[in-house]
């Protein structure tokens, strides 16, 4: 693994390396991801997409703009000895990034690929106004790509957020049965979450039957779970502003052969790329196995999506395991999640994630991958 020192102190000295190295004087960061890795700052991130926060940092400064909703929050919740200067003064972001960069005389500043337009334009129009010729620079996913590897703080949330998550498959085990709809067992592998701990949910989770579990992404309905039916849960808890992920796949009963066979072969696809991965391998590798695997098997028009993605404070982050070439660095936390969907009838998805090592795959995930047969 990478030697990436933990703690919000080295990542800002990791952003000013990379300002020294590509001549930024200030930087501009408003993605609330990137925020909450670069501050620290633990629950006072609520990801509405509202955007209410901007920093601004440049060698010797960090300064971070917010409203009265969540000054207290910070001042309550960032690390002890943090370095940023906190205010929430005025309401014109775009004014108070512009005149900290004449403050700090930059004449080059950078801000995120994924800015959104208007604070762009409020941000060129700021310049002009405090009277500052200063070129802006698009970062091009840098900081998303620092995030990709994880330090030992980070990794540590993982590991306790994933085991609620197997907490809770253990405890769905014995709560499935037929009778109960799709939401009923969402509501339940939720409400276990949290009460195991957990702050909130990765994503929506995903609760499917029968002929639904041939959807990848099924919304769960108010189906009714029968004998002989496939439950598909893809679901994970946050804690600290960090994710799991995970998905398993049970049976209601013993499985007929086609069910056994597309399970096993789920499974045995998902075990032999866990064994190809290893810290500097290229993420279309391993997908393309992945598609090998199910292609020779003869089901490979039933299997679609990317192998796996990258985990953290965003459920879908940098490297990725698909089409596309892209380094797998030591230190990343990624998923591993070969699935196989046949419409009308059903599908397997067998989902871990965990830490990708100099010399393998780690997972955090610790539930088990044979298929479970839930008697009734």
């Amino acid at each position: 693994m990478a030697d990436i020192v933990s703690g919000p102190a080295a990542r800002l000295a990791r952003v000013r390396s990379l300002m020294d190295e590509r001549g930024y004087d200030g930087m501009v960061v408003r993605d609330e991801a990137n925020l909450r890795w670069l501050t620290g700052a633990r629950g006072v991130f609520d990801f509405t997409g509202e955007l209410p926060h901007c920093a601004f940092i440049t060698r010797d400064a960090a300064f971070l703009h917010t409203d009265s909703r969540y000054f207290n929050s910070f001042a309550e919740h960032m690390p002890a000895d943090h370095p940023w200067a906190i205010d929430m003064d005025g309401f014109d972001i775009p004014r108070w990034t512009a005149e900290r960069a004449r403050d700090a005389r930059c004449r080059t500043i950078a801000v995120e690929d994924t800015m959104e337009l208007a604070f762009y334009r409020g941000l060129t129009r700021s310049l002009e106004d405090v009277s500052v010729a200063c070129s802006i620079a698009e970062m091009h996913a840098d900081l998303r790509r620092m995030r990709a590897v994880k330090d030992e703080e980070e990794i540590a949330l993982m590991r306790a957020a994933q085991a609620i998550t197997d907490a809770a498959f253990a405890h769905m085990l014995t709560f499935i049965r037929p009778g109960l709809t799709e939401k009923e067992i969402k509501q339940e592998l939720e409400r276990y979450m949290f009460a195991q701990g957990a702050d909130g949910l990765a994503f929506d989770t995903i609760v499917a039957s029968g002929p639904n579990t041939a959807n990848p992404h099924a919304i769960p309905s108010d189906r009714v779970v029968e004998k002989g039916d496939f439950v598909l849960m893809d679901y994970g808890a946050r804690l600290g502003d960090y994710d799991s992920d995970m998905t398993r796949t049970v049976v209601l009963g013993e499985p007929t052969p086609e069910q056994r066979k597309i399970y096993d072969l789920v499974q045995r696809t998902h075990e032999e790329c866990a064994r190809a991965i290893h810290g500097g391998v290229d993420g279309k590798d391993v997908h393309e196995l992945s598609v090998k695997i199910i292609s020779d098997a003869g089901y490979g028009d039933y299997y679609g999506h990317g192998l796996g993605h990258g985990v953290g404070i965003d459920i879908h982050e940098m490297p990725n395991f698909g089409r596309r070439s892209n380094t797998v660095e030591a230190g990343a936390v990624i998923t591993v999640e070969p699935g196989v969907y046949l419409p009308g009838v059903g599908g397997v998805r067998l989902e871990d994630y965990g830490l990708v090592t100099e010399k393998g795959f780690e997972p955090f995930t610790t539930s088990p991958h044979e298929l479970q047969v839930i008697a009734c």
